[in-house]
């Protein structure tokens, strides 16, 4: 790497390159730096596509300004390249100095120069006479494969088509006799038990005891919208507790309407631990669920008595009561 260091004034400019030796077509990186005091600044040279004849700019960066102390630093990198096999010696540069009003003082400083060695990596054999570019070569146009592929494709139509065919006339003779597909019709289980079975998981859990109080809220208020929604026949799952009472309100009339009290308190409650971080007391996560409890089986229809017909069936009817008392007598 050379690096010279050229001071004119209180302006010093830097030039070093990366590598000194190339071969045809690589590239390599040169650095410029231009250091001035405070007061004073640098305008570098504009340069094209150029360092010198022979020598070509690939690219070059922005200017970077940066402060040490008193001084201003100045930076540029140029990505430089060449097809020529020779020694270049890199030409110095000219800088204008200017003043802190950026107008030039009259000033010029140079950057160092720099070598260069461009060699050809290979021999060439000038002996040999001057030949043609040879033609492009035409490839074979695969029929073969794409025959295939086309008759696959084809192929997967047909069958396609066909089985979509012989599918709708399948389902349109079993709908026209009137054959319906089996369906797997599963009894569903009264409402009021899967939440009382849940509330018994939720109680057998002890989340609130172990620090989880939204969880165990969150919990509650899960299985009561549920319940509601199989109960009273509420959308509740995607309502807010607000609309949940009072959509309730009507609903729950008369004895109920102390339960739907209670309700709307304990929903109440339950937004505050959920969302405005309420810390709730031991007494009212009990309550909570109590009241859970309550609610299900005090709103849970009393079942109608079963009519006991064998009973009936063995009592006996007043022709047969008469056909019995005469053959007695």
């Amino acid at each position: 790497m050379n690096t010279l260091l050229a001071i004119l004034l209180s302006v010093s400019i830097t030039a070093n390159i990366d590598s000194t030796t190339l071969k045809i077509g690589d590239q390599t990186n040169l650095h410029i730096t231009a250091q001035t005091t405070d007061g004073e600044k640098v305008e570098f040279p504009v340069l094209g596509d150029e360092w010198q004849k022979g020598v070509e700019i690939v690219s070059q960066t922005e200017v970077k300004t940066s402060k040490k102390k008193n001084l201003t630093l100045y930076e540029r990198d140029y990505t430089i390249t060449s097809f020529l096999d020779s020694l270049f010696l890199l030409n110095e540069q000219p800088f204008v100095v200017k003043n802190s009003q950026g107008e030039p003082t009259g000033d010029t400083a140079y950057s160092n120069t720099m070598t260069l060695n461009v060699i050809q990596p290979f021999a060439i054999d000038t002996t040999n006479a001057i030949t043609d570019i040879k033609p492009v070569v035409n490839m074979p146009t695969p029929w073969l494969k794409w025959t295939l592929w086309a008759l696959l494709l084809v192929l997967t139509v047909v069958v396609g088509s066909w089985g979509v065919y012989y599918l709708v006339k399948f389902l349109k003779i079993h709908q026209s006799k009137g054959v319906d597909l089996p369906v797997k019709n599963e009894p569903q289980r009264p409402c009021e038990e899967v939440a009382l079975e849940k509330l018994d998981a939720i109680k057998e859990q002890k989340v609130w005891q172990q620090g989880e109080e939204k969880r165990y809220y969150s919990d509650l208020t899960d299985v009561l919208r549920e319940y509601i929604a199989g109960r009273y026949e509420v959308s509740s799952q995607q309502q807010t507790s607000g609309e949940i009472v009072a959509g309730l309100e009507k609903k729950m009339q008369g004895e109920q309407k102390n339960l739907w009290q209670q309700l709307r308190q304990m929903l109440q409650l339950a937004d505050l631990v959920k969302f405005a971080k309420w810390r709730s007391t031991p007494d009212e996560n009990e309550q909570m669920l109590d009241f859970s409890y309550s609610f299900v089986k005090e709103t849970t229809p009393a079942k109608e008595p079963e009519t006991n017909n064998a009973q009936e069936n063995t009592q006996p009817t007043e022709n047969e009561n008469l056909n019995t008392e005469s053959k007695t007598a």
